[in-house]
This record gives C-alpha cells, structure tokens and sequence, in this order.
C-alpha cells in the first residue's frame, strides 16, 4: 500500500506542475493574441493611408497603369513563388497541417512549376515531405517588432527571384483568425501589381472634397507607395498568422488543461479509495484483534 500511496503522490504532483506550465502558456498565448491582433488593426489604418496615396498617384501618373501591368512578369518566367507561414514551435493543433494543405491544393490549380519560401520550420518540414520545391526557410518572429526584419527579408529574396527571371508570380498563404479561436488558412497574389489591382486603386473614393496633387515625380512617388503596399500586405499576413498561431495554441492549452484536470481528479479519487481502504483494513485488523482477545479470555 505504502508504494501505490508514494506513486499516487508523484503522479499528483506531477500533474499538478503540469497544469501549472499549461496554464502560464494560456496566459502568454492570450497576451500574444491580443498584441498581433492590435497590430492587425493599427496597419489598417496606414494601410488605407497608402491605398489612397495610390489612388491618387494612379489616377494621374501618366503610363502608371502600363508600369504596374509589367512589374514583376519578368519574360520567359515559368514559377510561381510562394510564401507559407506557418511555426516554429509545436502544441498548435492542425496550424501547420491547415495551411500547408491549402497551399498544396492551390498551388497545385496554378499554371507553372511552384517555387516556395516557408517560414517556420515546422511548415518547411510538412511542405519538404510534400515534395514541393524550397527556396528557402525564414524563422517565425517572436514579436511585432520581429516582423519587420522577416518582411524585409521576403521582399530582398522576392526581388532577387524576379530579377533572375525565376517567379512571375508571387503568393502568400496564411492563416486568418476567425470567430472564438478559430481561424482559416487564406492565399493572397501579392505580385504581378496588374491592371485590375491599379483601376480598383484608382477608383477609391477621396475622403476630402478637394483631389491632392503629386508634386515632382509621379513615377517616382508610386513606386515608394507600391514598396509600402508590399511592406503592409506582407506584414499583415505575418501578423494574421501569429495571432492564428497562438490561437490555436490557446485552444490546446485550454484542451490540455481540461485533461488534466480529469486526470488530477481520478488520482485524487483513486488516493482517497486507497487511503479509506488501508483505514478499512487497519479497523478490520483492530477489531479481529478485539474479537480474539475476548474469545481467549473467555476460554480461561
């Protein structure tokens, strides 16, 4: 009895230091939720600062419209690149499996051989067994402020692709948080800037009454607004990603919680039977004990 009591406790104790780490990671995995998801909403503003810019610059850039039709279809180009974000650390659930899937199944309607970036390693192992072809292999950042190396790095190899003539085209897979802690994994072509993007752009409605001009040169002015739309557009997928991250590594720590507390219920039970059993025996013991003495003194 005295082993299985010891072993009930270790096991309760272990339990309990478990549940511990579960929930500190349900905390910080709360926290980190709510600070991507502020930074999802404060770009939104810049972003529609940007769009308007380009508005603007598209409405009257002569030739502006031509430019973008031609940036980034290099000639003879036969790949489409690819960017997956996906994580480095495990206990996320079905993350990685979700997103490397769509990316697969739409990649694979796509004319033209893939040529895909992962971010995270978990994401480059899943998407290496499926064996489609990797450029290369960014590390999840641990913060906001991490993100803007990462984007910074993606656009570097995303322009050095194009300028070799290796991807016509450029495609960002992640996943989007939904209702609860839900999310659902989304696919953005973020290059070639082609006709229909630049007359959506053009066609926004000025917030003022008055039309802005662009002062010096038009071209020049685009181009500076059209890295700050890469910039956006690539940071917030990051972001968006993150926080679907630890969502659905908030929602295996509630899981893992719940088990554990189903587990720490049916060792305690399981003490208390042991205990009340060995108090049953001992008064069993006692009483037997009692019995006999009094049959002996009766034989005497």
């Amino acid at each position: 009895m005295t082993d299985s009591m010891a072993s009930l406790r270790r096991k309760i104790a272990s339990a309990g230091d478990l549940q511990s780490v579960v929930r500190t990671m349900k905390v910080m995995a709360a926290s980190s939720i709510t600070q991507y998801e502020q930074s999802v909403r404060a770009l939104g503003d810049y972003n529609r600062t940007v769009e308007s810019g380009l508005g603007v610059c598209l409405r009257g850039t002569a030739g502006a419209a031509a430019w973008i039709s031609a940036a980034g279809r290099p000639a003879g180009a036969q790949r489409i690149g690819a960017v997956v974000f996906g994580s480095d650390q495990g206990l996320v659930g079905q993350f990685n499996d979700v997103v490397v899937d769509y990316a697969i199944k739409t990649l694979s309607t796509l004319p033209g051989k893939p040529l895909v970036w992962a971010v995270g390693e978990r994401a480059h192992a899943r998407l290496a067994d499926a064996g489609l072809p990797l450029a290369g292999l960014f590390s999840v950042p641990n913060s906001v402020k991490a993100i803007i190396p990462l984007v910074g790095r993606i656009l570097l190899e995303s322009e050095q692709q194009q300028g070799q003539g290796k991807a016509a085209e450029l495609h960002l897979f992640h996943n989007r948080p939904a209702a609860g802690a839900a999310y659902a994994p989304v696919v953005q072509r973020l290059l070639p800037l082609d006709e229909s993007w630049g007359r959506r752009l053009a066609g926004l409605p000025w917030p003022g009454a008055n039309l802005p001009e662009v002062l010096g040169d038009g071209t020049a002015t685009l181009r500076v607004l059209i890295r700050e739309y890469l910039f956006v557009s690539l940071f917030r997928a990051c972001a968006e990603s993150l926080a679907s991250e630890n969502a659905s590594r908030l929602a295996a720590m509630q899981r893992a919680d719940r088990n554990i507390e189903e587990l720490l219920a049916a060792l305690n039970d399981s003490s208390h039977r042991l205990r009340q059993s060995g108090i049953d025996e001992e008064l069993f013991d006692v009483v037997s004990g009692f019995e006999a003495l009094i049959a002996e003194q009766r034989q005497s």
